[in-house]
This record gives structure tokens, C-alpha cells and sequence, in this order.
């Protein structure tokens, strides 16, 4: 069984002060109703949960029911942090899961074929993270102001959502970041704890997340078919 879990319990802070940007539309629907379909369409996901903050369910039972989304699902009450709500999720899975599927709620661009190549390359090696190759010349400041080095583009790549993992390997991974009293920008970071080898999966659309308002009009397109890729 293959299992997706939206994390969806942030607000967002970078949108700006009151603003949850899961919930902003975008080509006519808010952004984490179109990450919740992406998840919902595709075949190779059985179920979905999706984390959100205390208080928020009936808003996302509200979503399910105007959108038509249909595929088992359940909603969990997020943590404090990013790597709480995934652990929340994942003590929420049935006993019959295999693989686990980690998705952001504000990256509604997500492929079906994106998605199954994360889960197949989690099923050979462990974990998956959807990335792509850095483009542009990347350096390194210490104070924020100053250039202090050049990083070498050519080993770099920019990590997205999904992650995918069989799920004893990142329940095993999220157990070391919390014994250890960590905190990880992504579930792939907790795999490099254990060793555990992380598959990076190139997509041909892009899979942008929405942080900042700027983000919206490019989406938009995107989700309307306004710019042609691949």
C-alpha cells in the first residue's frame, strides 16, 4: 500500500503577517486544493493524509467536498514544527503501508509521473526526493553580505516534494532526528543521519512551491496551461 502525506499545518510567514497561503487562490482554487487532487488523481496513491493545524478540519472537510476529492482520507493535527507534523502523519499510517509519499500542501504543480518515479525509486533504494539540477551560479556568504566562495554548480541540486520513503526507513530516520533533538529542512536530511541513501528523481515539468506572493502569477500559469514545458 502507498500512502501520501500533505503537510499542511504552516502558515507560511514569508506570505506575509495574517495570510495562509495554502488557502490563496490560484487558477480558480486555493493552492492546497490543487495539491490535494494532484494526490487524489493519481493511481499509484492509495490514500492521503493530510496534516493540518487544530481548528482547520472543517475547512479542509470543506475542500474535499466542493473539489470532489474522493480517495480515502483522514486529517492529523500537525506539531510545532515541520518534522513534527511528517511524524504525526506517520503514526497515522495504517499498519499495511509500504511506501510513504511526503508532499508539501503549497506545491500544487506535482506530476503523476513525478510521483510514481519518486515512489519506484523508493521501493529500490529506500528514499526518493523529486530535485532538480541547479542552473544558476550559487555562492556563499558568511555574514549575509559579502561573497565568501563559489560553490561548484555541477554537484548541486535543488530538493522538492515528494519525498518518498518505505516507511520503516524514514520512521528509523525521524526517530534519530528526535532523540537527537534536531531539527531537519526536509525529510531527506534525517536520511543522512542513518546513511541511508537518498535517490534523487529529475521531473520534465516544472514543481514549484508557493512562499512568496510573487510565486502566484507564475503558478497560475503553470496550472492553466499558459506556458508550455517538457
Amino acid at each position: 500500500m502507498v500512502s501520501c502525506i500533505i503537510v499542511a499545518a504552516g502558515k507560511g510567514t514569508r506570505m506575509g503577517p495574517n495570510i495562509d497561503k495554502l488557502f490563496l487562490e490560484v487558477a480558480g482554487r486555493p493552492v492546497v486544493a490543487h495539491t490535494w487532487q494532484r494526490f487524489a488523481e493519481a493511481k499509484c496513491i492509495d490514500e492521503i493524509i493530510v496534516v493540518v493545524r487544530d481548528g482547520m478540519q472543517g475547512a479542509f472537510q470543506e475542500l474535499a467536498e466542493q473539489y470532489g476529492l474522493k480517495k480515502p482520507f483522514r486529517f492529523v493535527v500537525g506539531g510545532a514544527e515541520r518534522q513534527d507534523s511528517v511524524w504525526n502523519g506517520l503514526e497515522a499510517l495504517l499498519a499495511t503501508t509500504e511506501i510513504v509519499a511526503i508532499q508539501d500542501g503549497a506545491r500544487p504543480c506535482t506530476s503523476e509521473a513525478i510521483i510514481n518515479a519518486t515512489i519506484e525509486a523508493a521501493r529500490e533504494v529506500g528514499a526518493a526526493v523529486a530535485a532538480q539540477p541547479v542552473t544558476d551560479t550559487i555562492k556563499e556568504s558568511t555574514d549575509g553580505k559579502l561573497v565568501s566562495r563559489t560553490l561548484e554548480r555541477a554537484k548541486l541540486w535543488a530538493v522538492q516534494t515528494p519525498q518518498t520513503f518505505r516507511v520503516e526507513v524514514i520512521r528509523r530516520a525521524l526517530s534519530m532526528v528526535r532523540e537527537k533533538g534536531l531539527q531537519v529542512t526536509d525529510d531527506t536530511a534525517a536520511c543522512e543521519l542513518i546513511g541511508q541513501p537518498v535517490r534523487l528523481v529529475s521531473g520534465s515539468t516544472p514543481n514549484p512551491k508557493v512562499t512568496v506572493p510573487a510565486d502566484l502569477p507564475y503558478i497560475g500559469l503553470l496550472l492553466k496551461g499558459a506556458i508550455q514545458v517538457g
